[in-house]
């Protein structure tokens, strides 16, 4: 009898992902998953159960990713004294391009998303967290959320290949976005 292969997690979710850039949304299943990372259909089974699992795993995966970027980038604001740590942080947080890569899975899951209430619901707290975490020191809640619209508004045209700013261009928009930020969290900002 042979002996199974077996594979981490991170591994499986890795090939899960080649997948997703390679075939997109209607190309990932259990079975082009397995194949790419060189195991049983039944392992990716065992481990997920089923494919609405797989994508969850990849959800959670890339949010855990993308919050750790957050809070890293939200400390080093807070280290330099910036008016509103959190909104400046996914403000600094934003300063990349999304690669093709970036693009593909973020289009894969989106379109797996749109029937997964679980998925949705991770989706939902984020934004509940980062809309409180934003909103709590600023001096104009509204205006913080204004600048964090824009900034996701500016960033979901990106990820699902809508538009594609300029290097200059992603820099002046995140620089008046920043502005919003700053004049949020002031008084001068209340008063206008």
């Amino acid at each position: 009898m042979a002996r199974l292969r077996t594979i981490d997690s991170d591994a499986l979710l890795d090939a899960a992902e080649r997948v997703a850039i390679r075939d997109g949304a209607v190309g990932l299943s259990i079975d082009a998953v397995a194949k790419e990372a060189g195991i049983s259909k039944s392992r990716v089974v065992y481990d997920y159960k089923s494919k609405s699992g797989l994508l969850q795993a990849l959800v959670e995966r890339r949010l855990r990713v993308e919050t750790d970027r957050v809070r890293d980038a939200v400390a080093a604001e807070a280290e330099a004294g910036s008016l509103n740590p959190e909104l400046g942080g996914r403000i600094a947080a934003a300063k990349d391009t999304p690669n093709d890569d970036d693009r593909a899975i973020a289009l894969t899951l989106c379109a797996a998303m749109s029937s997964e209430e679980p998925m949705q619901d991770m989706i939902r707290e984020l934004v509940a967290d980062d809309l409180g975490a934003v909103t709590r020191h600023a001096a104009y809640a509204r205006l913080a959320v204004v600048a964090y619209l824009a900034l996701h508004g500016m960033m979901s045209l990106e990820y699902l290949d809508i538009h594609r700013w300029t290097d200059t261009e992603r820099t002046e928009l995140l620089a008046e976005i920043r502005r919003l930020s700053d004049a949020a969290s002031t008084l001068d900002g209340a008063a206008g």
